[in-house]
């Protein structure tokens, strides 16, 4: 057990340190990494789980999918989920599949998003291994999904729908209250009250400035903050959003050519929408152009906008005149015909950093041509294709081939769902009088060094990066 606390020696002095009445922290994901966010709170009653996602990008973090947990999942006593994306939530279904059967926390929109993204990723997983068995490509002899539309159905009976800022007791000794994060609908940091102490999860912070979610709601008060990293070493380029995204789009057309948007299908693709709605109404490109939602899962999630209109900063009719504008693909074979049809178009697909999808499908038809431009407007995580067009690279390998990139390659960084770290910083400003414990997590090594950094010297409070699997002892709830 490794135990990492700034004041250790003051607590083995002060004789503390009882494992039978502690508090520990120990991250099973999301440790010097973007992706797999999973960390366990550990009470002298209860382990509770906050977030259940999915390991994605390079091949190695991937694997982590089918190694076993290194906690018996029957032993969780409740999940606490901040939202919906597949990296937080992506692993529900093999949470339950492997013992799990309490309650699992969630807001409204939550609720509907993360239904539609696991029903996803189960059906795309089970083609997945009928192609591989089907062509023999994989060494496992069969190949197997990592779970099914069983497992799933299996996950949905514990979710349990929480109101925002509204008190949720779990037990005697612990409760929780959601506080919206900004970063998708629905999405919130999660504060903890737990043996007389506040633990805030952050989830993923989102901007200050939104086209469609307020900004982060202001928390209460904190002794220990566990916080997202991602861009902790970046800041988001300023300006006009829209006039940039504007005149990409324009230049584009001018030279005859498509706008491809690989944009994730929750949070981005809507807000993108909306954005190119209003440069349309403000004729600040062609209102004749034709937009395209190649995303079956986007186009539910938009409709989810429908139902939760509290979330979000615009009313219901602009959100339907919004949607009103923009054809949606729902079958895969229509694809083709979108790609083949002549004139300029803007196409949004997923998946956002280009792992999959049918974005692919236009990826593979658009590259080789310099007329068109490929935007991307979020994190690009390592071993990802969008990572690699960031890195200038010459060609890229799409379903066994490789494809030069000759098409322009463009980054809006404005529209990144994630803080940037002047953001992070002003999120976490909110806390420094009562001098909590920081813990760096969903973060590249490079980003999380260099906020670690500016915690301490801007802020003076004490940021620990947590490391794969590290049991982190936090108090003892009886001194």
């Amino acid at each position: 057990m490794v135990i990492n606390y700034h004041n250790y020696i003051d607590m083995i002095e002060q004789q503390l340190y009882q494992p039978s009445e502690s508090v520990f922290l120990q991250s099973l994901g999301a440790a010097g990494t973007v992706t797999g966010s999973k960390h366990l709170l550990t009470t002298p009653h209860m382990t509770l789980m906050i977030d259940c996602g999915l390991f994605q990008g390079i091949k190695e973090l991937r694997e982590k999918n089918w190694e076993p947990l290194p906690v018996d999942a029957s032993s969780i006593g409740c999940l606490i989920l901040t939202h919906a994306h597949l990296d937080h939530c992506g692993y529900i279904p093999l949470l339950v599949r492997h013992g799990f059967r309490q309650a699992i926390y969630m807001t409204g929109p939550t609720r509907d998003l993360a239904e539609i993204i696991l029903r996803d990723c189960a059906k795309l997983q089970e083609e997945d291994a009928e192609r591989a068995n089907r062509h023999g490509y994989s060494k496992h002899k069969p190949a197997e999904p990592l779970y099914n539309t069983a497992d799933v159905e299996a996950a949905l009976p514990l979710f349990k729908v929480c109101e925002s800022g509204k008190e949720i007791r779990i037990q005697s000794q612990i409760s929780f209250e959601f506080y919206p994060s900004a970063h998708i609908p629905g999405a919130c940091s999660a504060v903890i009250r737990c043996y007389g102490r506040s633990i805030v999860f952050s989830g993923d912070i989102g901007r200050l400035s939104s086209e469609l979610l307020p900004p982060p709601a202001a928390l209460p008060k904190a002794d220990f903050i566990i916080m997202e990293s991602t861009y902790g070493d970046r800041l988001h380029e300023g300006g006009d959003t829209a006039a940039e995204l504007a005149m990409v789009i324009n230049n584009t057309l001018f030279n005859k050519g498509n706008v491809l948007i690989p944009c994730f299908a929750v949070g981005r693709a809507q807000e993108v929408m909306h954005i190119i709605y209003r440069l349309k109404q403000n004729n600040q490109i062609p209102s004749q152009v034709p937009v395209y939602l190649d995303s079956p899962m986007a186009a539910s999630a938009g409709k989810v906008l429908l139902h939760f209109p509290e979330w979000f900063t615009i009313g219901e009719k602009e959100i339907a005149r919004m949607f009103s504008g923009v054809t949606i693909n729902e079958d895969y074979k229509t694809t083709e015909k979108i790609i083949e049809r002549h004139g300029s178009k803007i196409i949004l697909a997923a998946s956002g950093m280009l792992t999959g999808g049918r974005v692919l499908s236009y990826l593979k038809n658009f590259l080789p041509e310099k007329r068109n431009t490929i935007l991307l407007i979020g994190f690009q995580a390592e071993g990802t294709r969008g990572r690699a067009l960031l890195n200038h690279a010459h060609e890229l390998k799409i379903h066994g081939n490789y494809y030069p990139v000759i098409a322009g390659v463009r980054e809006i960084e404005g529209l990144s769902a994630h803080a940037d770290q002047y953001e992070l910083l002003h999120w976490l400003d909110q806390f420094k009088t009562t001098k909590p414990l920081v813990f760096l997590v969903h973060g590249e090594p490079c980003a999380q060094q260099t906020l670690r950094v500016k915690i301490n010297d801007e802020l003076d409070l004490k940021a620990h990066i947590m490391k794969p699997y590290e049991r982190v002892w936090l108090y003892n709830t009886k001194a």
